[in-house]
C-alpha cells in the first residue's frame, strides 16, 4: 500500500508540477520543481538532457503527442547561426512570450552541451518506433533537421579517429573534471545518434520509394540523404570497432597493455597512443577481478582515463556498442563493486573521484565538484534506470542481478520521498543529500517511476530504447552515389 502511495505522489509531482507548456503546448518538464517563485539559476528551464527519461516515461504512459511536441520544439530551435548551426539547444524556456534559448552562451563556463544534440535523433527514432508515426519523420522539416545535425557532426577533423572530440564539461558532467577529448558518454551517444539518424533517413527514403528509383531522378536533397545514410552507417561501424579496440578492458587486456612496448613509430605499432605502464592504476587489479570488464572513460595520447563512468557504460550496453558477452562482464563488475557503485544510493556517476592536488588542478578548485560530491564521485538516483534497462535487455539475467535491482528499488522507495527527491547525494556511500542538490529534481522523480515500471509493471517495455542494429542498417539497399 505504501508503494502505491509513493507512486501516486511521484506521478502527481510529475504531471501536476514538473510538466510545463511551451508556446501553449505541453512539451516537457522543468529540471527541478521550484520551491518558490523566482527560483535561482536555470532549473526552471526545459533541458533536452533532463527530458530524456521524461520522454521515455511519457511514451510508456501513452502520451506520445507531448513527445512529438517536444521534438518539434527542439527542431524549431535548432541553431541557424554560425558557428553553432545545426546544434540543438541545451535548454529553452518561454517567459511571458519571450523565448530564451541556451546554446552554451548562458551556461556556467560558457560550454556548449553536446549531448543535447546527440540525444535528439535518438529520441526521435524511439518515438517513431514506439508510436508508429512514420508520417512525422517523412516531414521535410524533420529530414532537413537531420541533415543539419549530420552536417555538423560528420565532418573532417585533424584526427584520424571516428570519435567526437569535445571540451571539458560538454555533457552530463558539465563542470571541469578532466574529461576533455573523447569521453565515453559522448562516443556512446554519437554511436546511438548515427544509427538513429541513418534509420530515420531510411524510413523517409523507403516511404517515398527512392530506393527503387534511378539516380537521374534524384534531387540534390535526396542525393544528400543517400550520402549521409551511407556515411552514418560506415562511421558508426568504424566508431564501434574503435571503441571496442581502445576503450574496452578486462583483466587480460590490462595485462597485455602493461607489456606493450613504447616509443614506436609506423603503421603496424601495437601501442598506438604510446601508453606508459605507469598510467595504468593499480586499483584496476582488484576492481576488475577475473571476470569484470568495462569501457574506460577516455583515450588520448599518453593519458588514458581509466575511471569508470556509469552512464557511458550503461549506454554502451543499451545501444549494443558492447557484445552480449561483454555486457555480462560489465554486469559482473557491477555486482562485484556494488558497495562502491550503488551503496546507499544508486548510482555513483564515476569512480574513483579525483582528490587532493589533482582535484585542485583538474577542476580549477571547483567547489561543486569536491571529492565524493556532484559529478566527482557523487551518487545520482536518476542513473539507476539506465542500469535497470541495460540488465533487462539481456536474454539471460542472473538471479543475483535481479535481486540486486529489486533490492535497490526498495531502497529508492524508502529514501527518495523522505529526502524530497534530491538531485544527487554526497559521500563515499551516497548517504548524505548533496550540498547543493535541488529538491524535487524531475529526473530523480521520473527515473524512479521508470525503475518501477520496468521492474514491477512491464519488464518487456525495456525494449523501448532498442536502436537499429548495424547489421540491419548495412543490409539496407543503399545506392552509392559517389
Amino acid at each position: 500500500m505504501k508503494e502505491q502511495r509513493v507512486i501516486e505522489a511521484a506521478r502527481s509531482l510529475f504531471y501536476d508540477q514538473a510538466l510545463v507548456k511551451f508556446q501553449g503546448r505541453y512539451v516537457g518538464t522543468v529540471a527541478a520543481i521550484p520551491r518558490h517563485a523566482g527560483q535561482d539559476l536555470n532549473y526552471n528551464e526545459i533541458f533536452i538532457r533532463d527530458n530524456v527519461p521524461t520522454m521515455i516515461y511519457l511514451l510508456l504512459d501513452g502520451q506520445g503527442e507531448i513527445v512529438r511536441h517536444f521534438l518539434d520544439a527542439c527542431l524549431e530551435l535548432q541553431s541557424q547561426k554560425f558557428p553553432t548551426v545545426g546544434i540543438f539547444p541545451t535548454s529553452f524556456v518561454d517567459i511571458h512570450g519571450e523565448i530564451k534559448v541556451d546554446y552554451g552562451q548562458r551556461a556556467i563556463g560558457r560550454v556548449c552541451s553536446i549531448d543535447a544534440s546527440l540525444w535528439w535523433p535518438i529520441l526521435a527514432y524511439i518515438y517513431v518506433q514506439w508510436t508508429g508515426d512514420k508520417e512525422w519523420v517523412t516531414n521535410s522539416q524533420v529530414q532537413l533537421g537531420i541533415q543539419k545535425f549530420l552536417d555538423l557532426f560528420l565532418h573532417p577533423g585533424f584526427r584520424d579517429a571516428p570519435t567526437l572530440y569535445v571540451p571539458d564539461g560538454s555533457f552530463m558532467i558539465d563542470r571541469p573534471l578532466d574529461v576533455w577529448g573523447s569521453p565515453l558518454e559522448i562516443q556512446a551517444l554519437l554511436y546511438g545518434a548515427l544509427k538513429s539518424s541513418a534509420a530515420l533517413i531510411a524510413i523517409d527514403l523507403e516511404h517515398k520509394d527512392y530506393f527503387d528509383q534511378g539516380t537521374a531522378l534524384f534531387e540534390p536533397f535526396i542525393q544528400q540523404q543517400f550520402y549521409q545514410l551511407n556515411l552514418s552507417i560506415n562511421w558508426a561501424k568504424n566508431l564501434r570497432n574503435y571503441l571496442l579496440k581502445h576503450y574496452w578492458i578486462n583483466s587480460n587486456i590490462v595485462q597485455t597493455l602493461r607489456r606493450r612496448p613504447t616509443e614506436q613509430y609506423g603503421d603496424r605499432i601495437v601501442n598506438e597512443y604510446n601508453i606508459q605502464t605507469e598510467t595504468i592504476p593499480n586499483w584496476l587489479q582488484e576492481w576488475l577481478g577475473q571476470e569484470g570488464g568495462y569501457l574506460i572513460g577516455n583515450i588520448r595520447t599518453g593519458r588514458p582515463d581509466f575511471r569508470f563512468f556509469s552512464l557511458g557504460n550503461c549506454l554502451g550496453a543499451i545501444f549494443d556498442v558492447t557484445s552480449n558477452a561483454q555486457q555480462s562482464s560489465f554486469f559482473k563488475l557491477i555486482i562485484k563493486n556494488q558497495n562502491e557503485l550503488l551503496s546507499e544510493m544508486p548510482l555513483r556517476i564515476c569512480h574513483p573521484p579525483i582528490e587532493d592536488i589533482d582535484w585542485k588542478s583538474q577542476t580549477g578548485y571547483d567547489r561543486k565538484n569536491l571529492p565524493w560530491s556532484y559529478h566527482n564521485g557523487g551518487h545520482w538516483p536518476c542513473l539507476f534506470w539506465f542500469l535497470v534497462l541495460a540488465v533487462l535487455r539481456q536474454k539471460e539475467k542472473t538471479d543475483e542481478m535481479e535481486q540486486l535491482l529489486n533490492g535497490y528499488y526498495e531502497l529508492l522507495l524508502q529514501r527518495l520521498p523522505k529526502q524530497q527527491w534530491a538531485e544527487y547525494f554526497d559521500g563515499p556511500t551516497g548517504l548524505w543529500i548533496g550540498q547543493q542538490a535541488r529538491s524535487n529534481q524531475t529526473w530523480t522523480i521520473v527515473g524512479f517511476l521508470l525503475v518501477h515500471h520496468f521492474l514491477k509493471v512491464n519488464p518487456e517495455d525495456s525494449k523501448i530504447m532498442n536502436l537499429p542494429s548495424l547489421k540491419y542498417l548495412q543490409q539496407l539497399n543503399t545506392i552509392n552515389l559517389f
